[in-house]
């Protein structure tokens, strides 16, 4: 996947403070930012959407545009696309940023993959945040599934026609998909029209997926990820689990080799492999620290190392929906939990009240 120093995506705040993000270029032609800001907020341990990290969320987004990001990625499911389009409204009334100079995603979620549906989600989405157009446009996963949690076994092949209609619509600037295999992409390229120009998924130091990354550049199709720390914030840990720690001594000797945090680190070795990261934070200084990878070059020995990390450990991992058709990934031996309630059904916004 190409990247292109040419044009980079910058902006400065009042200060003078600014990041500088090189791009990707898609396979239509299109430039995506290397880097992007991520708005999901969460669930709590009961399975509630963090709803109160909405004002958070706006005062971060502000400032990462502000900063020079200009890659936001959202969806349906995060409940905060009205949100989105207020500061990015916001934004472009300040003169910060030209519509044209934003690139903005979402997704469009299980429960809309008829391709009527999706036709029906994007002008949704459109609404909510305001916005004459998407420039890429999401299947958040494979499965179909009704807000009443049933399996619906809709083949994605037709879910894929509605996104090319959209295309075809204008309606978006590019279609892409999240959380595919290759089994699933090899399919989709054999039957679609226009093959997508991105595939999201969980990418980090324990969960390398180089098999699914070489295919999807092998066959021009970008790979975002998406937790591209893990486990590794200090908010994520799990002393249960294999994954890496924020405090791993080697992770620490490697950052301090380099001046860096071991958060950038990880984010830079995935650009290094090529892959474009949507990390989430509602800190303003984490919104900068993770903007600053790009003046750093990780060496061959250091990748080596990095490499080694890789443990196939799935952060998220929707157990729920294994025996569901259409399930991307490998199935463990553990008890079916009920879909959660908020992944089936909900308004957006800060105040959950628009439809």
């Amino acid at each position: 996947m190409e990247s292109d120093y040419h044009r980079p995506w910058t902006s400065a705040t009042p200060g003078g403070l600014q990041v500088v993000i090189p791009n990707f270029k898609l396979n239509n032609g299109l430039e995506i930012p290397a880097l992007g800001y991520g708005t999901w907020l969460g669930l709590n341990e009961k399975g509630e959407f963090i709803v109160e990290d909405a004002p958070k969320l706006v005062d971060a987004l502000s400032y990462a545009i502000d900063v020079g990001y200009r890659h936001i990625d959202t969806a349906h499911l995060y409940r905060v696309e009205p949100e989105v389009g207020s500061v990015v409204k916001q934004k472009i009334q300040e003169g910060v940023v030209k519509r044209e100079d934003l690139f903005i995603t979402t997704k469009v979620w299980n429960s809309e993959h008829r391709p009527e549906d999706v036709e029906k989600s994007v002008k949704a989405s459109l609404r909510r945040m305001g916005l004459n157009y998407l420039d890429l446009v999401l299947m958040h996963w494979p499965i179909s599934v009704s807000a009443e949690g049933v399996d619906e076994k809709i083949d994605y092949l037709d879910t894929w026609s509605g996104f090319e209609s959209v295309l075809k619509q204008g309606l978006v600037k590019a279609i892409g998909v999240s959380n595919f295999n290759v089994e699933q992409l090899t399919r989709l390229l054999a039957n679609c029209q226009v093959v997508p120009v991105v595939n999201q998924v969980e990418i980090n130091l324990n969960l390398g997926q180089k098999e699914l990354v070489d295919y999807c550049q092998k066959n021009n199709i970008l790979v975002v990820a998406y937790t591209p720390f893990g486990r590794m914030v200090p908010s994520r840990l799990d002393t249960t689990c294999p994954a890496i720690r924020h405090d791993d001594p080697i992770m620490l000797d490697i950052a301090k080799k380099y001046g860096k945090t071991v958060q950038q680190v990880a984010l830079r070795y995935l650009y290094q492999r090529g892959i474009c990261s949507i990390p989430k934070t509602l800190t303003k200084t984490r919104v900068v620290e993770n903007a600053s990878i790009f003046d750093f070059q990780i060496d061959d020995a250091d990748v080596a190392t990095l490499r080694e990390f890789d443990n196939n450990y799935r952060t998220v991992r929707p157990v729920f929906w294994q025996n569901f058709n259409n399930y991307p990934f490998d199935k463990v031996n553990v008890d079916i939990t009920e879909i959660p309630l908020s992944l089936r059904k909900w308004k957006n916004g800060a105040n959950l009240d628009i439809d």
